[in-house]
C-alpha cells in the first residue's frame, strides 16, 4: 500500500516494511489456480470471488473511500481482505490491466495461524495498514481537527505509557526503543515492531507498568474501539495476540522474580 500525495518520511519507512510481508506470509502455500488477468474495472471486489485471496501480482490498484482516492495498492500487496460488511466501502479501481495470483481464504489463514511468526508478521501487516489509512485520513481534515491517533514522533524520555492510567490505546513502536517500568524498577525493553499495551485494552483494567522511549522513536498509536473492532472481526488475530502477550509475561514474570530477589538479597 502507497499513500497518496505527499506524506512523511516514517510512512515510508513502513510502506517499506509493509510491501515485503505478503510474500513471506504466503511462503510454501501453493496458489490455487491460474493468474486471473483482469482488464481496467472500476470495482474490482465486486468480481472477486469471495473465498479466495489474492496476491497483486501486476498492476496498480487506487483504492477509494466515499469517492475519495486515499492509496494505492502494487505489486505484492494481499487483495481481498477486507469482507465486513459493517466497515466503510473501499471501492478498488484500476485504469489498466491486473494480474492477480489467487489463493483460498481458508488455506491462507490455516497457513498464517500455523507458525507463530508468521501470526506475528500478519499482526504488523494488519497494524500498519489500518494506521497508514488513519494517517491518510488524517491529513485530509484540518489541523485544529486532527486526530492524536496514528503516526507520532517522540522524544527521548516520552512517556507512551503511564502506570495506573486508563488503557485508551495500544502502540507499535516503528523506529527506536523504549523501557517498561514497574513502580520505577525497569522490567524489560519493548520490542520494536510488536503490538504493546493490549492486554490493559482487553481486560479494561488500568495500566500495570509505565512505558518511556529511552531514544528519539516513532510510534504507531491505535486507538482502543479501532483495535477492538480488528480484534472481533478476526477472532484469529486475537488469538495470536493473547499468545504472543502470554509469552511477554512468562517474561516480564522472570524479570520481576530476579529483580525482588536481588533486592532481598541486598
Amino acid at each position: 500500500m502507497y499513500l497518496l500525495g505527499e506524506q512523511p518520511a516514517y510512512a515510508d519507512a513502513l510502506i517499506n516494511r509493509l510491501q515485503n510481508i505478503p510474500a513471506r506470509l504466503l511462503e510454501g502455500l501453493s496458489p490455487c489456480g491460474l493468474a486471473l488477468e483482469v482488464p481496467a474495472v472500476d470495482d474490482l471486489a465486486a468480481i472477486l470471488p469471495g473465498d479466495q485471496l489474492f496476491l497483486l501480482d501486476s498492476g496498480l490498484l487506487h483504492g477509494c473511500i466515499d469517492e475519495r482516492a486515499l492509496f494505492y495498492l502494487h505489486e505484492g500487496d494481499l487483495v481481498g481482505l477486507r469482507q465486513d460488511a459493517e466497515l466503510p466501502h473501499c471501492r478498488l479501481r484500476s485504469d489498466g490491466p491486473l494480474s492477480l495470483m489467487p489463493y483460498l481464504r481458508t488455506e491462507v489463514f490455516q497457513h498464517i495461524y500455523a507458525d507463530p511468526e508468521r501470526s506475528e508478521l500478519f499482526l504488523q501487516y494488519l497494524g500498519g495498514q489500518a494506521s497508514l489509512l488513519s494517517d491518510a485520513v488524517a491529513r485530509l481534515k484540518q489541523p485544529e481537527f486532527r486526530s492524536t491517533h496514528g503516526f507520532q514522533r517522540v522524544a527521548r524520555g516520552e512517556v507512551l505509557i503511564q502506570q495506573g492510567d486508563e488503557a485508551d490505546h495500544v502502540f507499535v513502536i516503528i523506529e527506536g526503543h523504549a523501557e517498561a517500568f514497574v513502580d520505577g524498577h525497569k522490567v524489560g525493553d519493548v520490542p520494536k515492531d510488536e503490538i504493546f499495551g493490549a492486554m490493559a485494552v482487553f481486560t479494561g483494567e488500568r495500566r500495570n507498568a509505565s512505558v518511556i522511549t529511552s531514544e528519539p522513536s516513532t510510534v504507531i498509536l491505535i486507538p482502543k474501539d479501532q483495535f477492538l473492532s480488528l480484534t472481533q472481526s478476526n477472532p484469529k488475530v486475537a488469538h495470536s495476540l493473547i499468545e504472543s502477550m502470554a509469552r511477554r509475561i512468562g517474561l516480564l514474570n522472570k524479570q520481576i522474580t530476579h529483580l525482588s530477589a536481588a533486592k532481598i538479597s541486598g
